[in-house]
């Protein structure tokens, strides 16, 4: 593996993820002189709601496999349950703005981030439209730059949901899994926004399947990383920020070693041209409970 680079995306999903796991990503980053890109959720944090779904088999089996209460934290796992979650952007300013102060590319990731996995199928293109209104709002402010990107929440996007990124003109969205860079077919027509799709396994889809746990993972997930094609990794705050930390420091090193360099996603699309058309179909993925978007594996004809 020699001279690979490779876009790397930070979801920032909760109250606590933001307070503790964003300002500990971003003197690591320093470290190693990296930008990334950080998408956050700047609503409520009513994560907690996920609980629910401990009813289905198989989120309780990933709960159990990825030790989820150690991993994410009691106060992850029921924030929002006895009433509203508090607004993430109101208190956490200070750590927002300092990853846009240190060079990094900001995003917007969600309003309510639970709300868009429980009820995106029923939201319509206007409803999407006031949340992504009043959030790039919000994180514009703080972070006192433009944004002008965006990534869905667990990789789940619709046609209500693309059309209503479109209204932005945002430069480019990361709203599913998939290979290359495309600009998503939907009903005949073509979105005026690229996509640049997560093409690499998270850690809790890779922890405690096929012999992976903490000594070989690291390895592991570097042998995903492709020679010819594109490579995108995606963290998460409450996760690479905070539980594993050391895990992800080692990680880098190793992908130091490896020749493998780290940019924003919007670094990416400056260096592609020739962008093919696809559709965005669902399917499942390993180690993950429910539908992902997915690029599909034909592209259509070039925008």
């Amino acid at each position: 593996m020699n001279n690979k680079i490779a876009g790397l995306r930070i979801d920032v999903d909760t109250l606590r993820g933001t307070r503790y796991g964003v300002p500990a990503l971003v003197r690591l980053l320093r470290q190693h002189n990296i930008r990334a890109t950080f998408f956050f959720s700047v609503g409520p944090d009513n994560m907690g709601r996920h609980l629910w779904r401990l009813l289905r088999p198989s989120f309780f089996l990933k709960m159990l496999r990825s030790k989820a209460a150690s991993l994410y934290g009691w106060d992850i796992l029921l924030k929002g349950t006895l009433g509203p979650g508090p607004i993430i952007s109101k208190k956490t300013e200070l750590e927002i703005r300092a990853a846009a102060d240190a060079g990094h590319e900001i995003g917007f990731h969600a309003w309510d981030h639970w709300r868009w996995q429980r009820h995106l199928s029923t939201m319509t293109t206007k409803t999407i439209q006031e949340d992504m209104k009043r959030g790039i709002t919000k994180l514009a402010g703080i972070s006192r730059r433009p944004v002008n990107c965006a990534a869905a929440p667990a990789w789940m996007i619709t046609e209500a949901g693309l059309a209503a990124r479109d209204h932005f003109s945002l430069r480019y969205c990361s709203d599913c899994r998939g290979r290359s860079i495309f600009y998503p077919a939907v009903s005949g027509t073509t979105s005026s926004t690229p996509q640049i799709p997560v093409t690499l396994p998270t850690y809790d889809e890779l922890i405690g399947r096929n012999g992976i746990n903490q000594a070989n993972y690291n390895q592991r997930l570097l042998d995903y990383f492709v020679d010819d094609g594109l490579n995108v990794l995606v963290i998460h705050a409450e996760v690479e920020g905070i539980c594993c930390q050391e895990l992800f420091a080692d990680f880098l090193m190793l992908c130091r070693k490896a020749a493998v360099s780290f940019v924003p996603l919007g670094d990416l699309l400056e260096q592609t041209t020739d962008i093919p058309r696809a559709a965005i179909c669902r399917k499942n993925a390993e180690g993950r409970s429910g539908w992902l978007s997915w690029q599909q594996s034909t592209p259509k004809n070039k925008k």
